[in-house]
């Protein structure tokens, strides 16, 4: 067999260096810190990230990880200064972002986002949550262009919450967005920026939960709720489904209806307006 020739022998090494290599942990840190560092095993080993034996995943080095914290099934990055506790579970495809702690025994499945937040203790989140990401903000300039607003601060979720699948919680912008222990979150519910949530809270599906909302403790929200932006809602508030809080409520009991006012209330508007629309339907 010909010899190489110097020229053919860079080529080669040029085109090994950009094809990540096949072990997942070698190209998660190949996508991610360069096809150099991770060309091979050893080459993980010397850059910023590292494999992740008992997680499956990849990890930088300067993050602080229990040695009981595993994956589930591999594909999972912890990034800088992430700081996972005792039994954490981070599952496959899931990204511990710069800077996020995660308490004992809570446990984070397939694809979930974190970031900008902390995570306290033996919560669930469940797979496709994002958490941390910046709110919707905008302002419009004296130029006239649309700006955003800076978001700055943090998500802070208690101890015992289990969150829902595709679920996503915005970080603050003037004050840390707020998960109450033991709160409970359904699948596909929106909160914004600044939301603070009290304890033991019942979200369920597809609410919708504006900026700067504050809800007390032993909040229930059916599903479909929508909470316009700076309302209050004190503790023990029970919310039917499809209705919509347009001003505050200050008092516990149950509500319903769009805009939400006590359920006795609701309850007789609708029968009024179906015996009035039986009325004109018989006029004609």
């Amino acid at each position: 067999m010909a010899a190489r020739t110097p020229a053919a022998a860079a080529a080669a090494s040029s085109f090994l260096r950009s094809v990540p290599p096949r072990n997942a942990a070698g190209r998660l840190a190949w996508f991610l810190g360069g096809a150099s560092a991770a060309s091979s095993d050893a080459g993980i080993g010397s850059g910023e990230f590292v494999a992740w034996h008992n997680g499956g995943g990849i990890l930088h080095r300067a993050a602080s990880v229990d040695p009981t914290a595993g994956g589930g099934g591999g594909g999972a990055v912890v990034h800088s200064g992430a700081v996972l506790g005792k039994d954490v579970v981070v599952a496959s495809g899931a990204v511990v972002g710069p800077s996020v702690s995660v308490g004992q025994s809570t446990k984070i499945w397939y694809n979930v986002v974190l970031s900008n937040c902390s995570v306290g203790e033996f919560c669930t989140i469940h797979n496709g949550s994002c958490i941390g990401q910046d709110g919707f903000g905008f302002f419009v300039g004296e130029d006239g262009q649309v700006k955003k607003k800076p978001q700055m601060l943090h998500a802070r979720i208690g101890d015992h919450v289990e969150i829902g699948a595709n679920t996503c919680i915005d970080r603050g912008s003037w004050r840390d967005t707020v998960i109450g222990d033991e709160t409970k979150i359904d699948n596909l519910v929106q909160i914004g920026h600044n939301v603070v949530i009290g304890k033991c809270c019942m979200i369920c599906g597809q609410v919708g939960i504006a900026g700067s909302a504050t809800l007390g403790d032993y909040v229930t929200l059916g599903g479909r709720v929508a909470i316009r932006d700076h309302v209050s809602i004190a503790s023990k508030v029970r919310l039917a489904a499809n209705s919509s809080v347009t001003k505050d409520i200050q008092k516990p009991g149950d509500y319903g209806g769009f805009p939400a006012v006590p359920i006795n209330e609701w309850r007789r508007q609708t029968a009024n307006l179906r015996m009035f629309s039986k009325k004109n339907g018989d006029r004609r």
